[in-house]
């Protein structure tokens, strides 16, 4: 069974590096919002061992009417750890802090690969595929947040 709690940016790195973008250098894995205001980042520990991560900062997407919106980016889990529920929790945690934040939409560019994923867990897609430089095919998926 899995914790989940709100973590440090810097804690966020090495998994960002090992499972999303293992191809660049550590330093492409440090975004330049991850210590912007009203960011946070959380992560899913399985005994003491970080297993999944995510992070969510305030960013507007032009395309949705909602006033206060989170990005999600980031977000990452160890193949070993994968379908036993801890990116859904960490979603589920996130939503909490957004909704207490008086936000009430997010939002992410996400893989296509993973995009069933994402549908999964309440997200709906928005538009065409887009190509991300040195990473690859990408949509945009949001969920309300009641």
């Amino acid at each position: 069974m899995s914790k989940v709690k709100l973590i440090q940016a810097e804690e966020t790195y090495n998994l960002r590096h090992r499972i999303l973008r293992p191809h660049m250098e550590l330093k492409d894995c440090m975004y330049d919002t991850d210590h912007s205001d009203g960011t946070f980042h959380v992560g899913a520990f399985v005994g003491n061992q970080l297993v999944s991560i995510a992070s969510f900062n305030i960013e507007i997407h032009p395309a949705f009417p909602a006033k206060r919106q989170y990005r999600l980016r980031g977000m990452a889990t160890l193949d070993e750890f994968r379908n036993l529920g801890t990116g859904r929790k960490i979603v589920s945690f996130a939503e909490e802090v957004i909704k207490s934040k008086e936000a009430d939409l997010l939002w992410c560019n996400a893989r296509t690969t993973v995009k069933e994923y994402y549908y999964k867990i309440g997200f709906q897609t928005y538009g065409d595929v887009f190509d991300s430089p040195s990473i690859g095919p990408h949509i945009v998926m949001y969920k309300l947040i009641k």
